[in-house]
């Protein structure tokens, strides 16, 4: 069975910096407040005609021309969103329109913060079935439009960005080598958007009440996240026959640097081997794990043969992880 793994990636975040100092005068925060308890100093906001489309578009063409195949070569687009531009249009076929690429088949993945994940997954597995040659995987959001920016708790937290994978066969031995994915499904939600969904669809009281905002029991999430993260690092390490020393880095999803500080003290994995960019970006939920890869890339800090982990937790409550050994 052929190998298969990232051949090409991009990613792109939105012109308008927001800082902490920013949300200090619309909503009552402080700078102080907002570093110490998540380690965050500022993120980027859409401007006003950019949809969770857009984003994902720029970044995909980044990936395609790194991956250097003809754009037409692409057979499937995934996208992972949570903020989808329409309920009820796939992201996915808004950028195959936006690409040029018509006639091929196009949906979305909906595991919030560990979208990209699954969505690296569910493309690992069309390859090595031989359904598809070469996938585009997107993980993008535009979370400043369902942040309520009337809660302290939540508004501060949250970005804007997209990234990109073009998923193919790679040389033999590199690549995805292994995969553990879960979630732990519950009633009583600690991550949601209470209502605009089936189940309460928006009327004049769940709009006067905020309902249609995302709403987050923090304390749950971190609790949640602390668990799972090392736990679902070190299965994934070990289908693949590994332990943590052999990776060269880490790279977590971008939600609170006190969580992956945990993370880092559970497996015994120096902190500074995790790649961690939220201080710049916030949590960009299934876009966050990708544009983290494409910054350490710039910077040259993987190179051909890095073992490197993919892991993240999200709404679900869900979780994974990917070891993969870069193929370029």
């Amino acid at each position: 069975m052929q190998s298969v793994g990232i051949k090409g990636l991009g990613y792109y975040v939105p012109e308008n910096i927001v800082t902490n100092f920013d949300l200090e005068k619309v909503v009552d925060t402080s700078d102080e407040w907002i570093r110490t308890r998540t380690g965050i100093e500022e993120r980027r906001f859409a401007a006003e005609d950019e949809a969770t489309s857009d984003l994902g578009y720029k970044a995909a063409i980044k990936a395609i021309e790194n991956a250097k195949i003809d754009i037409q070569e692409i057979g499937l687009i995934i996208v992972a969103t949570a903020t989808a531009d329409y309920l009820t249009q796939p992201t996915a076929c808004l950028i195959q329109k936006k690409l040029g690429l018509s006639k091929i088949p196009c949906f979305d993945v909906g595991a919030a913060c560990t979208g990209f994940i699954y969505a690296l997954t569910v493309a690992n597995s069309m390859i090595k079935t031989k359904l598809f040659k070469n996938i585009l995987v997107i993980g993008a959001e535009t979370l400043s439009r369902i942040a309520d920016m009337k809660d302290r708790n939540t508004c501060v937290l949250f970005g804007d960005g997209a990234a990109a994978a073009v998923v193919g066969n790679v040389e033999e031995g590199y690549g995805i080598l292994s995969v553990s994915i879960g979630a732990e499904g519950e009633d009583d939600m600690v991550l949601k958007i209470p209502a605009g969904g089936s189940k309460f669809p928006n009327n004049e009281r769940t709009i006067e009440n905020r309902e249609n905002f995302l709403k987050m029991n923090g304390q749950e999430v971190f609790k949640f996240a602390v668990k799972v993260l090392p736990k679902v690092t070190l299965e994934a390490l070990n289908q693949a026959e590994m332990k943590v020393d052999d990776l060269s880095m880490i790279f977590p999803h971008q939600a609170n640097l006190r969580i992956i500080e945990a993370a880092s003290k559970r497996i015994d994995f120096p902190l500074e081997k995790f790649y961690v960019n939220l201080n710049k970006y916030g949590n960009t939920s299934a876009a966050s794990i990708g544009i983290a890869l494409g910054e350490a890339l710039e910077k040259g800090l993987i190179k051909k043969g890095d073992n490197i982990a993919l892991t993240g937790f999200g709404g679900g409550l869900t979780y994974g992880s990917i070891v993969m050994k870069w193929a370029y």
